[in-house]
C-alpha cells in the first residue's frame, strides 16, 4: 500500500508547483489526496491525518493534540515559502516529524530577476527607455556618473543564502569582487569576503538585500547604513522590505544619492498614491521575482525528491529543514510582517 500524502497547496495552483512529470512521479510513490485548486476542508485534513505519512500545505496548521493523532506522519511540507504560525513545531520535533519549507525552490527564478534588476540599474535601461518615450533619448551617451559596468565591480550581499549564492553564480562572467554579510554563514568560501555591514555598504557599488526575514534581520540595512552608501550605489531588494529601512532608501534615491531597484514593499499591494511610484532613480517590480511560467516548478521537483528520500531512508534534503534553534524567530518575523509596517 502506498503511503498517504495530503496535498492542500491552495493558494498555490497545482500546475504552479508541479510539472506533469513530477506530479505523476509523486502519485507513483504516494496515495495523493487533494491537489485541487481550492482549499481542502479542515475536517477532511483531520480525517486523513491519522493515516497520512506526509502533509503538504500552503499553510500547515496542526496543534500539539492533532500532531499526537498523526501516528504515521513523517514530514510536514509548507509550500508558501516560509515557516509560519499555526503549526506546533515543538510537537513535531518531539515526535521526530520533519518540517520542511519550499523556500529553496525559488532560488533560480529569484536569482534571475535579481540579475535583471542589477543590470537594469547599472546600465540605465529603465531611464533610457523612459527618455525615449519623452523624445529625450541620449544616443551613444555613456551617461558618465550614472551608469557603470559590472565587470570587476565590488558587489555586496546582505544575506548569503540560496538566492544570494545563485545570483553570485550568475554574476561570475562579470568577474566581480563579492563581499557578504550573514551572521549565520561564517565562511562562504574563498570567492566571498565575509565582512561587517559597515564595511560592506562603504565599499560596494551594488548592494543586494537577500537576507531571510527573521527577528535578527529586521531593519538590517538601517538609515545610518543607507547614509553610508557611496554616491551612485545601487541597492537591490529582493527578500523582504522587513530587512531594510525602506523610507530611508526611497529618500536617498529621490535625492539622487543612490539608485534603488526593489521587488518588495512595506505594504503590498502598493497604494496607488504611494510617492515611490513617482520617485526618481528607482526601478519597481510588483513582487514577481519568482512569478514566471515554470518558475516554481523546482518546488514540485524538490517535494518529489525529498518524499522519495524519506521513504528510502536517505538523509539528504532539497527542501529547507526547520531548525529547532532558529524556527521560532523565523515564525515571529512572518507574524510581525503581517502586523507592522516596514515589511
Amino acid at each position: 500500500m502506498k503511503p498517504l500524502l495530503i496535498l492542500d497547496q491552495h493558494f498555490r495552483r497545482l500546475e504552479e508547483l508541479f510539472r506533469p512529470s513530477a506530479f505523476d512521479g509523486l502519485r507513483d510513490i504516494c496515495d495523493v489526496r487533494g491537489g485541487l485548486n481550492w482549499p481542502m476542508p479542515r475536517e477532511t485534513v483531520l480525517e486523513l491525518l491519522p493515516e497520512a505519512a506526509f502533509y503538504v500545505a500552503a499553510k500547515p496548521e496542526l496543534s500539539s493534540g492533532e500532531v499526537g493523532t498523526a501516528a504515521n506522519l513523517r514530514a510536514v511540507i509548507e509550500v508558501s515559502g516560509a515557516f509560519r504560525e499555526g503549526l506546533d513545531y515543538a510537537a513535531c520535533f518531539a515526535r521526530g516529524i520533519e518540517v520542511l519549507s519550499c523556500s529553496p525552490g525559488f532560488r533560480e527564478s529569484v536569482a534571475e530577476m535579481t540579475l535583471a534588476l542589477i543590470l537594469a540599474g547599472a546600465r540605465g535601461v529603465v531611464e533610457e527607455h523612459e527618455a525615449f518615450r519623452r523624445g529625450e533619448e541620449r544616443w551613444l551617451d555613456e551617461c558618465e556618473g550614472r551608469d557603470f559596468t559590472l565587470r570587476g565591480r565590488t558587489i555586496g550581499f546582505i544575506g548569503y543564502g540560496q538566492i544570494a549564492r545563485e545570483t553570485h553564480r550568475l554574476l561570475m562572467p562579470f568577474a566581480p569582487r563579492v563581499m557578504a554579510h550573514d551572521p549565520f554563514v561564517p565562511d562562504a568560501g574563498r570567492d566571498v569576503e565575509m565582512t561587517d555591514l559597515d564595511t560592506l555598504v562603504r565599499r560596494c557599488r551594488v548592494v543586494v538585500v537577500a537576507a531571510v526575514p527573521s527577528e535578527e534581520t529586521r531593519g538590517l540595512l538601517s538609515a545610518r547604513l543607507v547614509d553610508a552608501l557611496p554616491p551612485g550605489a545601487l541597492v537591490v531588494v529582493v527578500s523582504r522590505a522587513w530587512c531594510v529601512d525602506f523610507p530611508a532608501l526611497v529618500t536617498a534615491a529621490g535625492a539622487g544619492r543612490i539608485r534603488l531597484a526593489t521587488d518588495v514593499y512595506p505594504e503590498e499591494p502598493l497604494d496607488r498614491n504611494d510617492p515611490i511610484r513617482r520617485a526618481d532613480n528607482v526601478i519597481l517590480s510588483p513582487h514577481r521575482a519568482a512569478a514566471v511560467p515554470g518558475g516554481r516548478h523546482p518546488i514540485g521537483d524538490m517535494i518529489l525528491e525529498d518524499v522519495s528520500a524519506i521513504l528510502e531512508g536517505r538523509v539528504e534534503r532539497s527542501l529547507k529543514s526547520a531548525d529547532p534553534s532558529t524556527v521560532d524567530g523565523l515564525v515571529a518575523a512572518q507574524s510581525g510582517m503581517r502586523r507592522m509596517a516596514n515589511t
